[in-house]
């Protein structure tokens, strides 16, 4: 079980639930990931819909690695995604929106 307040979201991967989290370390590796920009303008692009599928992806690796996971972004490239990538961008946007909202604000 996720906690919203501590700016969990679950995402199903292959059938199995996942915790994402953008901890300072994930924050941190998904900068370098996109190697320019910046974290506001990563947000921007989710709040316009006019996200790439590479940030998708990237986003999608840092919160898993701040929930503990240990995998790759190779790793996610065969894999299922419980609700195809509409679900993915939504449970990514959501994650945003947690980790740069405080409990209450609507996130």
């Amino acid at each position: 079980m996720v906690n919203p307040h501590a700016g969990e979201v679950a995402l199903v991967i292959d059938g199995e639930a996942h915790v994402m989290r953008l901890t300072l370390g994930a924050l941190a590796e998904l900068e370098a990931t996109l190697g320019s920009g910046s974290l506001v303008e990563l947000v921007q692009r989710f709040e316009t819909s006019a996200f790439t599928a590479r940030d998708l992806l990237a986003l999608i690796v840092a919160g898993l690695r701040g929930g503990g996971w240990r995998g790759r972004a190779e790793d996610l490239m065969a894999a299922e995604i419980g609700g195809g990538p509409l679900a993915a961008s939504r449970a990514a946007a959501e994650l945003l929106a947690r980790a740069f909202t405080l409990p209450g604000e609507g996130a």
